[in-house]
C-alpha cells in the first residue's frame, strides 16, 4: 500500500521530495497542492516536473478518501459516511499484515447554523472508553484513524470550502489518538495549511489525563470535557474511564490553566431523568467547577436500545439550568441537531459497522 501524503508537514514533504529526486523546495509546493488547492492526485501537482510526479506516484499517493454515503436531516444537518481500513490490533501500523480486508465505517457530521458551518469530526473507528450511553462506545475499538483519514473528512465533503469551525466530537476519543489529531490540528491552524485561528477548533474528551496536559500545553484550541455527573462513584456507573482518570483530577488539572481570555473550556452534561438531574447534582457541579471560568452545556439524551435511562423533561432541564445559573455557572441547553438521521450526540456508529 502506497504511503499517503495528506497529513504531512512541509519539512516531511521536503524529505520525500529529495528522496524521489525532486528539489527540496518541492516540499513547500506539495503542501500548497495538498492543503490550499486540495488536489486528489499527484498528477494534478503541475508545477512539479512530469518525471518528478511519476517518481513520486510510484511510492506515494495523496490519500484522500471520498465519502460513500451522505444523509440529510430535516434541519439541514448532513452526515457523511467514510470507509477506513484499520489495524486488527492496536499498535499495528497501516500496511502491515493483519490489516482488515473489509473497511470499517466512520461518520462526520456537518452542522449548519446561519453563517456557521461546523464539522463534527471522528478520530477513531469505534472507541475504547465504553461509555454505556454512546453508540460508538458500544461497538468497541477497531483502530485509530491516521491524519489522512481525519483530514479527508474536512476536504472531501460538499461543504469543504465553507467550513467555519470544527469540533472533535465524533466517533472515538481524540486524546487516545493524540499524535494523529495533533497533526490534523497543525494542518488546520498552520500558515502553510488552512491557517485557521485556534478559536475555530474545539476538542472534546472524557479526560485522558496524560494526553490532556499535552493538549493544553501544546495547543491554543478550545476544550470540551464530557462530564455527565459530578460525583465520581456515580459517573463510574456509566463511564468506566472514571476508574482510570477521575473527574476531580481532570478538573484539578484544568484549573491550572487560564481560560479567562480567548481560549474557552466547556463541560458537556447529558441529562438523564432521575440519574443526574437533581438539585443535588446541580449543587455538585457548582462545587466541582467553582472558581473556573467555564460553560456547562446541557444535552438532551438521545435514546439508544437496551439502555435503562431516559432524558429529562424540558421543564426538568430548564430547572437544572436555572439552579446552575443562580449558583454562578453559565449554562445553556444545547439544541439537538440531526437526530432523525442518527447524527446527534451519542448516536454515531457507522451504519455498515452494525450489519
Amino acid at each position: 500500500m502506497k504511503e499517503r501524503l495528506l497529513g504531512k508537514t512541509p519539512e516531511e514533504l521536503k524529505a520525500i521530495a529529495l528522496e524521489v529526486g525532486l528539489p527540496g523546495f518541492a516540499g513547500k509546493q506539495m503542501a500548497q497542492w495538498l492543503y490550499q488547492k486540495r488536489v486528489r492526485s499527484i498528477e494534478e501537482m503541475t508545477n512539479l516536473s512530469k518525471q518528478g510526479r511519476e517518481a513520486l506516484a510510484q511510492r506515494y499517493q495523496v490519500g484522500m478518501t471520498e465519502p460513500v454515503d451522505v444523509q440529510m436531516s430535516k434541519d439541514g444537518t448532513r452526515k457523511y459516511l467514510f470507509p477506513v481500513r484499520c489495524p486488527v490490533k492496536p499498535g499495528m501500523t497501516k500496511g502491515e499484515p493483519g490489516m482488515t480486508e473489509e473497511p470499517f465505517y466512520i461518520e462526520a457530521v456537518m452542522i449548519p447554523d446561519q453563517e456557521r458551518k461546523t464539522l463534527c469530526v471522528s478520530s477513531q473507528a469505534g472507541c475504547k472508553m465504553g461509555c454505556k450511553f454512546c453508540m460508538t462506545g458500544r461497538q468497541g475499538f477497531h483502530g485509530n484513524l491516521d491524519a489522512a483519514d481525519i483530514l479527508s473528512q474536512f476536504f472531501a465533503i460538499e461543504e469543504a470550502a465553507d467550513l467555519t469551525n470544527t469540533v472533535f466530537m465524533g466517533m472515538g476519543e481524540p486524546l487516545d489518538n493524540w499524535e494523529q489529531v495533533k497533526r490534523v490540528i497543525e494542518v488546520l491552524t498552520a500558515p502553510w495549511g488552512l491557517a485557521w485561528s485556534p478559536k475555530r477548533v474545539t476538542l472534546s474528551t472524557i479526560g485522558v489525563l496524560p494526553k490532556l496536559k499535552q493538549y493544553l500545553d501544546e495547543s491554543k484550541c478550545h476544550l470540551a470535557v464530557s462530564l455527565h455527573n459530578p460525583f465520581p462513584e456515580e459517573r463510574e456507573e456509566l463511564m468506566p474511564v472514571q476508574k482510570a482518570w477521575s473527574v476531580t483530577e481532570v478538573v484539578r488539572l484544568i484549573k491550572q490553566y487560564d481560560f479567562t481570555g480567548q481560549r474557552r473550556v466547556s463541560f458537556e452534561y447529558t441529562i438523564f431523568k432521575g440519574w443526574n438531574d437533581t438539585p443535588r447534582h446541580a449543587d455538585g457541579l457548582l462545587k466541582l467547577l467553582r472558581g473556573l471560568e467555564c460553560r456547562v452545556n446541557l444535552i438532551r439524551f438521545h435514546a439508544i436500545p437496551d439502555f435503562p435511562y431516559t432524558t429529562s423533561s424540558p421543564e426538568g432541564m430548564e430547572a437544572f439550568r436555572e439552579r446552575l445559573e443562580k449558583g454562578g455557572l453559565t449554562a445553556t441547553i444545547r439544541a439537538s441537531r440531526g437526530e432523525d438521521i442518527f447524527a446527534a450526540c451519542g448516536l454515531l456508529a457507522g451504519k455498515h459497522n452494525l450489519t
